[in-house]
């Protein structure tokens, strides 16, 4: 994977969780404003995650492991959430599932 790849990736998962983040506050607030915003961040980020230039399924396949990533630390840090240790667990075993989607053409089974 290139390092552009990454920041692609990071920003699309950044831009997807902040705008559901958006739509969130905005739903839970009666502020409609929030709600377009929100909806106007995820569609930049269907932009960003579409610039990488993989086979589809290989694209969205390692990308829900880095949105998953940023999902989990967005609960932690932005919202204060306590993570519980079974989700910490289960981010492991999706990260996993990127990393073998990632690398996994290239091992010999």
């Amino acid at each position: 994977m290139t390092v552009l790849a990454w920041l692609f990736f990071v920003a699309a998962a950044a831009l997807e969780v902040g705008g559901d983040a958006v739509i969130r506050k905005g739903l839970w607030g009666n502020e409609l404003t929030l709600v377009g915003v929100g909806a106007v961040m995820l569609s930049f980020y269907g932009i960003a995650v579409n610039m990488v230039r993989w086979d589809f399924s290989k694209l969205l396949g390692v990308y829900v492991a880095v949105f998953a990533t940023v999902a989990v630390l967005y609960g932690r840090f932005i919202f204060k959430e306590n993570i519980h240790p079974s989700t910490w667990l289960g981010l492991a075993v999706i990260i996993l599932g990127g990393l073998i989607i990632q690398f996994g053409p290239g091992l010999k089974l």
